[in-house]
This record gives structure tokens, sequence and C-alpha cells, in this order.
């Protein structure tokens, strides 16, 4: 006998798919969220790695983050606070948006965000470019 996927198991498989995805590119995600820091600061929200309906980056605008928090009964605050009060020039945030799921992701990189972007020595649109090829392998469902 053969059972269907649910729902659920394919944005679990999804989640397991990006965390393994951003183990793998730490260095080149925290240069291209320096490099979109740089440009943009906070003015456009947060990123976000979309994977529907295929991977692609996204900005994930503060107030729709905080409409979609009150729509799930506030179970986002925790992300809410964590976006606010993260330091760029030392950590990573970016936001996993899967089949009805958002995961956050958070890494703290060695060397700093600033240091892996001069040492990669790519521009922003040359970071989106290969992280998008990558992650169009990688997280292919």
């Amino acid at each position: 006998m053969m059972f269907g996927s649910t729902q659920s198991e394919s944005s679990d498989k999804q989640l397991r798919q990006l965390d393994r995805f951003v183990k793998e590119n730490r260095p080149e995600l925290a240069a291209l969220f320096w490099g979109l820091w740089l440009q943009n600061g906070d003015s456009q929200g947060t990123i976000g790695i979309d994977l529907q309906p295929t991977p692609h980056f996204v900005y994930c605008p503060q107030a729709e983050i905080e409409r979609l928090n009150n729509k799930v009964e506030n179970r986002l605050q925790e992300i809410l606070g964590i976006i606010e009060n993260h330091k760029p020039e030392i950590e990573v945030v970016m936001i996993g948006i899967g089949k009805g799921e958002v995961k956050l992701i958070q890494f703290a990189p060695e060397p700093t965000p600033p240091t892996h972007f001069e040492q990669i020595g790519k521009d922003v649109n040359e970071l989106l470019e290969l992280l998008e090829q990558r992650m169009s392998t990688q997280l292919a469902s």
C-alpha cells in the first residue's frame, strides 16, 4: 500500500532542505545579507526565502509580518522581537516561507557578515544569482 505525503510532511521536508541549504551556504548568505543591509537597511523589511513556487529571495515588510502575526494569534511574536532587535553587523536574520509555514533563519557567522561580504568579493546581484541557482538545485521538491 502506498500513502501520499501530507502537506505537513511536504512542508517538513522543505524546511529540512532549507536548514541544510542554510548550513551549506552560510558564508554566501551572510555576504548577501550584509550587502542587502548596506543597500536598504531595514527599509524593505526582512529578507526571506520563499520556497514556492520555486525557491527565491523576497523582502518581508514589517507590516506584513505583523499582519500575519495577528492572523495566527500572535504565534510570530518571538520572531518579530528577534527581527526588531537583531544586530546585522554580527548576525544574519532571514525568514523561510514554505507551504503554510514560516521559519526563522538566524545565525551568527564567524567571521561576521561584513567580513564575509568583503572576502567573497561579489556584489549583491551576483550573490542573488549564485544563491538562487543553488536553491533551485538544492531545494527542488
